[in-house]
């Protein structure tokens, strides 16, 4: 069997660990900061703090030291949240080699450098001269369906064809089907970018406003996120796919999405410290990510409104009723921007 080491073990870290167990091919290292998540998997082979009921196989062997982790790995799996992805690289460079296939399951942007996973994978490499091959999955996912078994597709993006079917053929199972893209930068982002529209999504359950309110916060959501990912070097046909409608649909309508029940609760009139204190060590990313992608927005000069506004939502608490009104009295516009940029061709690490 090959070893893959995974680096982190909420929810998402732990469904991906029964997904590489589940099929008996693979020797799975499942790295946990927690003691207390250790012990749970070794005493009952189960993560009772992030994924509760959920079995996890045999073939999982969790650990609290990131050198046994990653000892003899030909896959390493990063799933931490976005915050800790750079430290925890650091940690994990010395145990690398350019064999190591490094795939990213995080998404995110990291606050201070505006900086995509991979991006920050790289970048610590290439600082340290480690080579080093990386992917981006992303994709439909709730940690809970995965781990029991519900028919799931998944997208491994990468530049390196070798990686991306490689990860394509060792995740891959009957209830875990993977497709392969080139296209980093549009998985990435819109892996990253839909937990935004899913708090907003959320804002309006939590305020009581029915299915049309979601349906266009999803259309124009979708809209504003692909013209950030062209301008960045991304595809709109990935916009298209499982990592950018196949994804936002399902967190801004599941009621198992974290970000989506993070906008219930603003709706509700709860502040944002309140909220994440209750969340008991869960992430929702996209609260991290919003002051990025407002940066990233600007950068490009790309105009982000749903954004712009859950921004002064989560930062400025705005209140949520007064952020809809804005967007709904916004200046007339036409549905299609006919001046939107071109995909920049050459441009997708």
């Amino acid at each position: 069997m090959s070893r893959v080491a995974i680096i982190g073990a909420g929810a998402w870290g732990t469904a991906l660990s029964i997904v590489l167990g589940r099929n008996g091919r693979h020797d799975v290292k499942l790295w946990a900061y927690e003691e207390a998540v250790r012990d749970s998997i070794s005493a009952t082979r189960i993560n009772n703090a992030f994924l509760e009921g959920a079995r996890i196989p045999d073939s999982v062997m969790p650990s609290g030291n990131i050198a046994d982790a990653l000892r003899g790995a030909g896959i390493v799996v990063s799933a931490m949240p976005s915050q800790h992805c750079r430290s925890l690289l650091q940690q994990m460079l010395p145990h690398l080699s350019a064999e190591i296939l490094v795939v990213s399951a995080t998404k995110g942007l990291e606050e201070n450098t505006l900086l995509r996973m991979t991006q920050v994978i790289t970048e610590i490499a290439h600082n340290a001269h480690v080579p080093c091959r990386v992917g981006a999955l992303s994709g439909p996912t709730f940690a809970t369906e995965v781990a029991r078994g519900d028919p799931t597709a998944i997208t491994i993006a990468s530049t390196d064809s070798d990686l991306a079917t490689t990860v394509q053929r060792e995740f891959s199972d009957p209830a875990f089907r993977v497709y392969t893209s080139d296209d980093v930068v549009g998985v990435e982002l819109g892996g990253a970018l839909k937990n935004i529209i899913a708090i907003a999504a959320g804002v309006c359950n939590g305020l009581g406003l029915g299915h049309n309110s979601v349906a266009a916060l999803i259309t124009r959501g979708l809209a504003e996120i692909s013209r950030l990912v062209i301008a960045c070097g991304g595809r709109a046909e990935t916009m298209s796919g499982l990592a950018g409608l196949g994804d936002l649909v399902l967190t801004c309508t599941g009621a198992l999405s974290r970000n989506r029940s993070v906008g219930v609760e603003l709706g509700r009139g709860r502040k944002v410290p309140e909220i994440l204190a209750g969340m008991h060590g869960m992430v929702a990313e996209g609260v991290f990510t919003t002051k990025a992608a407002v940066k990233l927005a600007k950068k490009y000069g790309v105009e982000m409104p749903i954004t712009d506004q859950m921004y002064q939502v989560l930062s400025d608490g705005k209140p949520p009723r007064d952020a809809i009104h804005a967007l709904m009295t916004r200046s007339s516009k036409p549905e299609s921007d006919s001046h939107a940029p071109q995909t920049r061709k050459g441009n997708q690490q």
